[in-house]
């Protein structure tokens, strides 16, 4: 399936909407890609992360709302915080779903509130000294979305998901929000290019932000697999050898392909663009089941 060979038109720049989605987790298992417990809690994750991380897109964005001078752009970025702001649902809801399963969840959640609220809200500034940090996080937001669009295009090729047997349930709701990733993959970028647009200040915001992430992903990941009761050591480790053995399987990015994407991103011609392909986004959230069940 996601045969991008099949995608032979691209569209264009697509208006962007908010599709309300739902999912039901009640029949999900933590380990909802059979027998990879690993694999499963990489993924999980993203539950745990980005219910926070996109609330924080979302304040910032409502923050540049009034810097922005072109029409289209604007309606760009109100699409765009639409569309985050159902992602931050659609992962609470998951991310709810582990933490009654037993796993432990709230100190890590507890971290990340402190570093998107505290250490990245607005900081109380006004005048020129709160525009500078908002153009600041702005870029962070860029280089973040650089990342979530390579994500969003891995899980729609991502066919070792399917041939392990992965929930379809959560393959919905992956490849829903992945579709969606790349189909605004340009917002943030363009956003910042229009508000400030510097070079280096794309690069140093790139080489702050994806450290800190992998820091907090490492911690958040350590957590979900030492509280999982079912598993007992090696299992309840995070170890390089398994994101290497589960990524020449295909049921996560691999290592060295994702540090190529994240390099991509500093070269001084990088456009979102160039990543992924909008049609087959497009496609996808044409037969997804839950944004079709969304559909009026």
């Amino acid at each position: 399936m996601n045969d991008r060979t099949a995608a032979v038109f691209e569209p264009g720049e697509v208006a962007l909407r908010a599709r309300e989605v739902a999912f039901d987790f009640s029949a999900l298992p933590p380990h909802w890609i059979p027998g990879e417990p690993f694999a499963s809690h990489l993924i999980n994750l993203l539950h745990l992360l980005l219910p926070e991380g996109e609330r924080w897109f979302v304040r910032v964005f409502s923050e540049a709302l009034p810097l922005i001078r072109d029409e289209g752009l604007q309606e760009q970025v109100i699409g765009f915080i639409g569309q985050e702001s159902m992602h931050a649902e659609a992962h609470q809801g998951a991310q709810d779903h582990l933490c009654a399963a037993g796993l432990e969840t709230a100190g890590f959640v507890g971290e990340l509130e402190w570093f998107f609220r505290d250490q990245l809200g607005d900081r109380g500034l006004t005048g020129p000294a709160a525009q500078a940090w908002l153009v600041e996080r702005l870029a962070l937001i860029a280089a973040i979305e650089h990342m979530t669009a390579v994500l969003g295009d891995w899980v729609l090729n991502a066919a070792g998901l399917d041939d392990a047997g992965a929930d379809p349930v959560m393959l919905d709701l992956l490849r829903w929000h992945g579709a969606e990733e790349v189909e605004h993959r340009a917002v943030a970028y363009d956003l910042y290019a229009h508000v400030d647009g510097r070079y280096w200040r794309r690069v140093r915001t790139h080489l702050l932000i994806m450290p800190a992430l992998g820091w907090l992903w490492a911690r958040g990941l350590t957590a979900l697999l030492a509280s999982d009761s079912e598993l007992v050591e090696p299992q309840n480790k995070a170890r390089w050898r398994d994101w290497f053995r589960a990524g020449r399987r295909g049921l996560v990015p691999s290592p060295l392909p994702f540090l190529w994407s994240y390099l991509r991103y500093l070269a001084p011609w990088y456009h979102p663009s160039r990543e992924a392909s909008t049609s087959q986004a497009v496609a996808y959230l044409a037969s997804s089941p839950a944004a079709l069940a969304a559909t009026p």
